[in-house]
């Protein structure tokens, strides 16, 4: 009688470096950050917002329907795009994402329960066969569960620096340019304050025969006259004399890092500044700038589709056409310019844009008024290139 071994796999090590890499941003040697206060950047805010609700608008696409089932609306507490768009968020600002997949005994997906970051830890087993996880839900009925597998997680990762077993922040390449923002911000609110009230030196002739507490005496006199004054002109006699202070040439300069700063911000996540502050290169095109942004996409959309097609077990294909062209102008553009080259028939091309959902299904067949022939067949009667004869009995029936 054959003897089973049912010991519970043992965890050598923990794969993250630092036991808050996952959950914070490090600011500084002894201080984190947490997502909340990343997010109370603009520039961050701005960048996250935009790259999770694209990345949540692109279709993806799977082979099985019960793959594409769960893709679709993973989530028994929140809409596809809502659950989607949380998943990515927290990837551009941990690097990686966690989601637990619920399933029945023949494990089929019935839902996946979004974690957040310092919901997990993540460890290598001793002989590196593979990864487990400890998982702490916030359901008090579940607990923590141990030696969570693999298959049971789905887990995105960006840049890793542990051979692709977890990844890594993209803020954490904004320690100091986030400092350096940070002061800016905090000169240029000084530089405003002071330019209402603004310290300076007053300077009184014959100061020498002044002791040091009447001089004290005589600034919060002086101060005193300004507040008192609520903007009206000051009065010194003649022995007096104030000079405000002025903010040098190369503080001032300083209040212009908050441009480099952002400039900064998108290089790291890697799409064009003009998305995020509106400027960026002038000499670029419009078209220019969406290829750039399109390709960023495309970086990220790889290792989401990556763990996709690890995890459920099918072809997982992504189509980021609906996040950088909406509207689909760009797309009927380009069928429009096939079908002028002659690289598309007329029939063709009007598939493509039903296809694409730029026409709606029930468009009916284009007819030349001159003479009254069908230029272009709707979809339901093929996508073929057509024929003269098809053509000529379609027309004989329309006249």
């Amino acid at each position: 009688m054959p003897i089973f071994n049912f010991k519970s796999p043992s965890a050598a090590f923990t794969v993250s470096d630092d036991s808050d890499a996952i959950n914070f941003l490090k600011s500084n040697g002894n201080q984190y950050v947490n997502a909340d206060t990343a997010l109370q950047n603009s520039d961050i805010y701005s960048i996250v917002m935009q790259l999770s609700g694209d990345l949540a608008t692109v279709q993806y696409k799977a082979n099985m329907p019960r793959a594409q089932g769960i893709i679709d609306n993973p989530s028994a507490t929140a809409n596809g795009h809502a659950f989607w768009q949380s998943m990515f968020a927290q990837l551009m600002l941990a690097g990686e994402c966690f989601a637990y997949r619920w399933r029945n005994n023949n494990g089929v997906d019935l839902r996946w329960e979004y974690l957040r970051p310092s919901q997990v830890s993540t460890y290598l087993l001793e002989d590196g066969s593979g990864l487990v996880y400890t998982v702490t839900f916030d359901e008090p009925e579940i607990g923590i569960k141990e030696y969570v597998p693999q298959s049971d997680m789905i887990h995105i990762r960006l840049l890793s620096k542990t051979g692709g077993m977890t990844g890594v922040s993209p803020l954490s390449a904004l320690v100091n340019e986030l400092s350096i923002k940070d002061a800016s911000d905090d000169l240029t609110i000084n530089a405003l304050k002071q330019s209402i009230i603004s310290p300076g030196t007053l300077s009184i002739k014959g100061g020498g025969l002044l002791s040091a507490k009447q001089k004290a005496a005589r600034s919060r006199q002086f101060m005193g006259q300004i507040s008192n004054s609520n903007n009206g002109p000051i009065v010194l006699d003649d022995l007096e004399t104030y000079t405000p202070l002025e903010i040098k040439a190369n503080v001032a300069t300083l209040l212009n890092q908050v441009d480099w700063t952002s400039t900064q911000i998108a290089k790291v996540f890697g799409i064009p500044d003009s998305y995020l502050n509106g400027q960026g290169d002038q000499q670029s095109s419009l078209t220019m700038i969406k290829g750039m942004y399109a390709n960023a996409l495309n970086r990220y959309v790889t290792a989401i589709v990556g763990e996709m097609d690890s995890k459920l077990s099918a072809n997982i294909t992504a189509d980021i056409r609906p996040a950088i062209d909406p509207l689909g102008d760009d797309f009927a553009t380009l069928v429009a310019s096939m079908a002028k080259d002659k690289m598309l028939a007329p029939n063709q091309a009007v598939w493509m844009l039903q296809y694409g959902g730029f026409l709606p299904d029930g468009i009916p067949a284009a007819i030349d008024p001159a003479s009254q022939q069908i230029t272009a067949k709707p979809p339901s009667e093929g996508g073929d290139t057509g024929n003269d004869n098809s053509t000529n009995q379609g027309s004989n029936q329309q006249q």
